[in-house]
């Protein structure tokens, strides 16, 4: 039996209509999201941690929020993470934008129990990821 090859088949471009394009507001078109990269040093017993989706970033200036998107390497409550003895432990936090006028911001998960992460005063870059310690 001989093989044939089989070409793609063709694909045409979508068609854009401009005023629709012209219409949307332009901060809609830069979706962008904020990634923070939390770096916890366990220096004693295995622990579990983990977050909850009542975390945010909050603009210092005008306590606008942004909400976590998606979480990586930490499960979200109540599931819980183990972090091994003595050793450190990272974990990724996505959130969605904040305005651009923001040059401050904190780190803060909301929960009706005492251990809640919170970082103080994370100020803004131009790439918006950032690496925190948490304690």
């Amino acid at each position: 039996m001989k093989a044939t090859i089989q070409e793609p088949p063709v694909k045409a471009k979508p068609y854009v209509d401009m005023d629709v394009l012209a219409s949307i507001h332009p901060e809609l078109l830069n979706d962008a999201y904020i990634y923070v990269h939390c770096h916890f040093d366990n220096d004693g017993e295995e622990m579990l941690i983990r977050i909850w989706r009542t975390t945010f970033l909050i603009d210092r200036s005008s306590s606008a929020r942004s909400e976590l998107v998606h979480a990586e390497n930490i499960s979200y409550a109540p599931q819980w993470t183990m972090v091994p003895e003595n050793q450190p432990f990272n974990f990724l936090l996505i959130f969605a934008r904040l305005p651009k006028s923001c040059a401050q911001f904190d780190l803060v998960e909301e929960i009706a129990q005492p251990g809640g992460f919170f970082v103080r005063d994370i100020r803004r870059n131009e790439s918006d990821v950032y690496h925190v310690e948490l304690k």
